[in-house]
C-alpha cells in the first residue's frame, strides 16, 4: 500500500447557461470566476479516499466571463466505477475478471467543431501550467480577469490542474497539467516519469540516463518485453492515472449532479483520456501521445464508444509516435514518446499542408497550437464536407488500422529483469 497525500488548490468558478438547447444545436455556456478550493487528498489502490477543502473564497462584483459552446451528446458510464477498478485489478494480477456494465446517458458536452471554444479549451489547458500573472499565462477572451488570485504550486507531486464549477454544480472542467522539461518546473522528473512509463514500447531504453535507474526491469532483449512485469509497473508506479482516478471520484462526489468535462495537453490530455475512458466523461486533448496501448496495459475496461476528441496537428512528431530514434530531439532528451494510437476520435489539423509547417517537436507547445494553429486565419479553411463547405474545424474521425509497437514481441519472460512486486 501507497500513502500520497498532496494539496491542489483548484480555481472554482460559476458559470450561466446563456442559452436553451434545442435538438443537437449548440448552446452557450458563460463562466465567472468566483471561488478558490484546496483539495487535500490520500492516495490507497484498494480503498482510495479524499476530501475537499475551502482555502478561500472570494465574491467580486461585475466579474467578466468567457463563452463556450455545448450540444448534446451520449457517453457510456460504469454502473459501478467501483466494480470497474476491481476488474481492472483482478485482471491485473492474473484472476478471472468481471464484465462491466455500462450505461448510456446524454449529456451537455463540448461542440469540437466550434473553433472558438476549441481555442478557449485550448486556454484553460495551457493555463494548468501556470498561475494568472505568470508569462505563460492565457487570457480567457478579451474580458478575463487574469489578476484573480486562484491556482496551486506542489512542489513535491507532478499532478496538478484548475477546476472550473457553474452555478447550480451544473458543469465542471477539470484541466490537467502535462509535462513541464527538465530544469523548468519542480515536476519535471515525475513527469518524464510517467511520460516514459506510459508511452514507451518497452521501458524507456533511450539514453544513458536510465542505465542504472531504468523505469521498469522489463526488457528481455532482442526486441522482447514482458508484458506481465509492465503490467505490474504501470500499476505500481504510474501515480499520476491513479491520483486521477481519486480526483475525478472527488468531483464526482462532491458534485454528483454535474457534467464533468476532461481537457489537457500533451501528457495531461492522455491522462484526462484515460480517466475519461474510466469514467464515461467527455474529453478534448491536445497533442497527447497515442494512450491506447497504456489503456491496453493498465488492464482499463473499455466503454463501446469513449467520449473522448484528440486535438493535433501533423507537423507534431509526438501525438503521431514519430520522434523517434537517436537523432530525435525526444531520444536526446530521454523521452521514449513511441505510441501513436488513440482512443476515441481525432482532429488533426494539416499545418504542413496549410501553414507551410515542417515537421518538429518545437510544434508541440501548448502555445503554437493556440496562437498560430487554433486562431489563425486559415484560406479555405482547414477541412470541407462532401458538398465541398469550408470548415473551421477539421472532421473529428476515428483512427483506422492504428499499430504500436509492431518491432516488439510482448509475452512472459524469465530472462527480463522484472522489479515490481507482485500485485
Amino acid at each position: 500500500m501507497h500513502a500520497l497525500t498532496i494539496l491542489l488548490p483548484f480555481l472554482l468558478c460559476y458559470a450561466h447557461v446563456v442559452a436553451s438547447s434545442v435538438a443537437a444545436e449548440p448552446t452557450g455556456i458563460s463562466f465567472v470566476p468566483e471561488e478558490a478550493y484546496t483539495l487535500a487528498r490520500t492516495f490507497d489502490l484498494d480503498s482510495p479516499q479524499s476530501l475537499f477543502d475551502v482555502s478561500s473564497l472570494r465574491n467580486e462584483p461585475d466579474t467578466p466571463t468567457f463563452s463556450l459552446k455545448t450540444r448534446p451528446m451520449m457517453v457510456y458510464r460504469p454502473r459501478s466505477p467501483e466494480a470497474l477498478q476491481r476488474a481492472r485489478v483482478r485482471t491485473l494480477r492474473g484472476e478471472p475478471s468481471e464484465a462491466v456494465e455500462w450505461e448510456e446517458v446524454q449529456v451537455m458536452g463540448p461542440y469540437i467543431e466550434d473553433k472558438h471554444t476549441l481555442s478557449q479549451l485550448a486556454r484553460m489547458t495551457g493555463n494548468a501550467y501556470a498561475l494568472p500573472g505568470q508569462k505563460n499565462w492565457y487570457d480567457i477572451d478579451v474580458t478575463w480577469n487574469a489578476s484573480f488570485p486562484f491556482g496551486w504550486e506542489d512542489s513535491d507531486d507532478g499532478f496538478r490542474g484548475h477546476v472550473f464549477l457553474s452555478p447550480g454544480n451544473a458543469t465542471v472542467v477539470l484541466s490537467i497539467k502535462g509535462t513541464t522539461l527538465p530544469f523548468q518546473g519542480p515536476t519535471s522528473k515525475k513527469d518524464k516519469f510517467n511520460d516514459n512509463l506510459l508511452f514507451s514500447c518497452c521501458c524507456a531504453r533511450v539514453d544513458l540516463s536510465w542505465t542504472f535507474s531504468q523505469v521498469c526491469g522489463c526488457y528481455a532483449k532482442k526486441w522482447r518485453c514482458d508484458e506481465g512485469c509492465l503490467n505490474k509497473a504501470l500499476v505500481e508506479d504510474s501515480l499520476f492515472y491513479n491520483v486521477g482516478v481519486n480526483l475525478v471520484n472527488d468531483l464526482i462526489a462532491l458534485y454528483p449532479t454535474s457534467t464533468i468535462w476532461l481537457v489537457g495537453h500533451s501528457l495531461g490530455g492522455s491522462l484526462a483520456s484515460l480517466l475519461g475512458a474510466t469514467f464515461g466523461l467527455p474529453v478534448v486533448t491536445f497533442e497527447a501521445p497515442g494512450e491506447r496501448l497504456a489503456a491496453h496495459r493498465l488492464a482499463l475496461p473499455l466503454p463501446p464508444s469513449a467520449s473522448v476528441t484528440h486535438v493535433y496537428h501533423n507537423a507534431d512528431p509526438i501525438p503521431q509516435g514519430t520522434c523517434t530514434g537517436p537523432l530525435s530531439l525526444c531520444a536526446q532528451g530521454g523521452y521514449a514518446l513511441e505510441t501513436g494510437c488513440h482512443l476515441g476520435k481525432t482532429i488533426v489539423f494539416d499545418t504542413v499542408g496549410k501553414l507551410g509547417w515542417r515537421v518538429d517537436v518545437l510544434t508541440h507547445r501548448i502555445k503554437t497550437v493556440i496562437v498560430d494553429m487554433l486562431e489563425a486565419d486559415v484560406e479555405d479553411g482547414w477541412d470541407s464536407t462532401e458538398d465541398g463547405i469550408q470548415l473551421d474545424v477539421p472532421i473529428a474521425r476515428e483512427e483506422v488500422d492504428c499499430m504500436d509497437c509492431y518491432k516488439w514481441e510482448f509475452g512472459n519472460y524469465e530472462d527480463s529483469q522484472c522489479a515490481a512486486s507482485t500485485l
